[in-house]
């Protein structure tokens, strides 16, 4: 009878120290689960970055087929970048611009995608990588390619449209404010074409002249465009 007593009373307290393990579990498993969320959005942020600084130098050429390597424009380098880190985006930067969440200039951080309208035409024409500490990793015009540039005052900031998050998960409260908000007015400018301007995916003039819809053309020069260059009628193409 004792016996049995005795193991009765084992049994209790095994049952016991198992439920307060559990619970003791439980309780240290919630700050550690908050911290391996944030760091998996970091991790993703560093690979996304890592995967396009690969492919620097890698030549510019508009309309480049979603998946090729040994070309990019600006959305489908973005497009295979964030594809190989697990991230569906759309082929197009005004397609990419209205997926995840809006993030404001003055609230960047690394890993958004950041979407200019260089023509200045209200058609958003550009998407670029937000590196952190003020720098875009992006493709653009002939002889250029993938590259690093600086953001603040680029033609990318002063024709800033929005921003977005696409990665989702927490973001960082202090962010990466590179630079304060800046909501004046700002006349709308002009400039004169120029060789140094540079061209993107989705950048067309009227009338729309688009190589990847004319591939089986055999007048199509397949001649790189550069913006608000004039139209030549009677050949056919931008100069």
């Amino acid at each position: 009878m004792n016996t049995t007593k005795h193991r009765f009373s084992q049994a209790v307290l095994g049952i016991s120290f198992s439920m307060l393990l559990a619970v003791s579990g439980t309780i240290a498993v919630a700050p550690q689960s908050a911290y391996a969320a944030t760091a998996s959005k970091a991790s993703v942020v560093d690979n996304i970055i890592a995967t396009g600084k690969q492919y620097m130098n890698v030549r510019y050429l508009h309309g480049a087929e979603a998946g090729r390597t040994d070309a990019f424009d600006c959305s489908s380098f973005t497009q295979y970048v964030y594809k190989q880190n697990g991230i569906e985006l759309p082929r197009s930067s005004r397609q990419q611009s209205k997926v995840g969440k809006v993030v404001k200039k003055s609230e960047l951080q690394p890993g958004d995608l950041v979407f200019s309208d260089t023509d200045r035409d209200g058609t958003i024409n550009h998407v670029s990588i937000y590196m952190g500490n003020g720098k875009l990793l992006h493709t653009y015009k002939v002889g250029i390619g993938v590259t690093i540039s600086d953001f603040k005052g680029s033609i990318w900031d002063e024709t800033f449209v929005t921003a977005r998050d696409v990665i989702g998960g927490d973001r960082q409260s202090n962010g990466d404010t590179q630079q304060p908000a800046d909501n004046t007015p700002k006349p709308v400018k002009h400039p004169a074409p120029s060789n140094e301007q540079p061209s993107y995916d989705d950048n067309y003039t009227s009338p729309r002249y688009d190589d990847r819809d004319r591939s089986s053309d055999p007048w199509n020069s397949g001649y790189e465009r550069q913006p608000r260059n004039p139209y030549d009628w009677f050949n056919s193409f931008f100069y």
